[in-house]
Formats: C-alpha cells, sequence, structure tokens
C-alpha cells in the first residue's frame, strides 16, 4: 500500500508539478514545548489543475523525475477566487 500525505500547494510553476507542503507537529524532547516542522514535496499534477493554496491529498508513486515521487490523487479543498 501506497503511503498518502495532505499538505499545502505552495507552488505551480513548473508544467505538471506543483510543490506541496506538509507541515508536522511535534514536542521538544526535552522542554516538550510544541513546534510546527515542514517539508515540500514535488508532486505531479497531470491536469495542470492545481493552484497555490489548494489543499491536496497524494500518493507515493515510481520516480517520474529527479525530484517527483508522488502523484496528485484529490483535491481536498479548492482556494477561494478574490472578487474585485
Amino acid at each position: 500500500m501506497a503511503r498518502t500525505l495532505t499538505g499545502l500547494v505552495v507552488s505551480t510553476k513548473a508544467d505538471k508539478t506543483a510543490v506541496v507542503r506538509v507541515d508536522r507537529r511535534a514536542a521538544h524532547p526535552l522542554y516538550h514545548k510544541p513546534f510546527t516542522t515542514s517539508k515540500k514535496y514535488h508532486i505531479h499534477d497531470e491536469k495542470n489543475e492545481l493552484k497555490v493554496g489548494d489543499k491536496v491529498q497524494f500518493e507515493e508513486t515510481r520516480p517520474l523525475s529527479k525530484l517527483k515521487r508522488w502523484k496528485l490523487t484529490q483535491v481536498v479543498e479548492k482556494t477561494r477566487e478574490k472578487q474585485s
């Protein structure tokens, strides 16, 4: 079974690729203060449907390029468009 993660799209500048940030909460081992760490993943977006700010779910796949090892499974939440 492939690993599945959920994160926020931070960049869509490359063709068919999106950069997604996944935040993780942890507690300091000595002081027990909670802190947030994040990691960025390059995911494959076949239809170029993602926008910056979308919340997406993605899963592990075979290597597609030097950095891409994840593919988009579903868009959990779309960003709201600004109205002028």
